[in-house]
């Protein structure tokens, strides 16, 4: 029996990665998955989902006025469908959820949504709602804030680490804008007024630290 699946976490959790891997593996098994992109999200190039680690796919990009349900329709004339897979479900609408149980009741097709629980202050995405309140399977997936506990929530800051406690709750961004926190570390940031400490990019570590560290390959070692 199909099912309306939500995997949802804080960032930097792997979510995008895990929809990636799915789809692989339905099509290694010569199966048809039918992947979704929201089209607000620009990052990258239109109707392509990627994660950081450098996977990526074609997808059909969705706006909030877009019926899914009707999407996977005319989706199913040109080929079968065995599984949708939504990247960004905290952008959906209302509506669109209640369409992906339709797609779930009515077409018997399993959809796998991945996205954030909680924006920039604390609060439920319409989309993050609706998914928590009507699927079937809900499952958090892991990642750690740096304080070393489980990062639960996301605070948008500004350059200098001070959380932005106003703004739209839409605004698009990575490491350079949103850091994954756990709850008390978001009290700490957002209503105390901490200053965080922001997610180096790889390619920006010192490399004298690289020239510190013995190589284990060297039989000296």
């Amino acid at each position: 029996m199909a099912k309306l699946y939500f995997y949802y976490s804080a960032m930097n959790a792997g979510k995008t990665t895990l929809l990636l891997q799915s789809a692989h593996n339905y099509r290694e098994r010569g199966m048809n998955p039918l992947l979704f992109t929201p089209s607000l999200d620009n990052r990258y190039e239109a109707g392509v989902i990627r994660s950081r680690i450098g996977l990526e796919a074609a997808a059909a990009a969705f706006s909030r006025e877009d019926d899914l349900f009707e999407c996977v329709q005319k989706h199913l004339l040109e080929r079968n469908t065995h599984c949708v897979l939504v990247d960004e479900a905290q952008f959906l609408t209302r509506d669109q959820v209640f369409q992906l149980t339709e797609v779930v009741d009515r077409l018997n097709i399993p959809v796998l949504c991945f996205g954030l629980r909680t924006d920039f202050q604390g609060e439920l995405f319409e989309g993050s709602r609706y998914l928590l309140a009507w699927g079937d399977e809900l499952e958090e997936l892991k990642t750690i804030c740096h304080t070393g506990k489980k990062a639960t929530m996301v605070v948008r800051v500004d350059e200098d680490g001070y959380a932005l406690r106003e703004g739209s709750q839409v605004e698009i961004g990575g490491n350079e804008r949103y850091v994954s926190v756990s709850r008390k570390e978001f009290k700490n940031v957002f209503y105390a007024g901490k200053q965080i400490r922001m997610i180096d990019p790889l390619e920006a570590r010192d490399e004298r630290a690289d020239e510190e560290q013995p190589d284990l390959l060297d039989p000296k070692n």
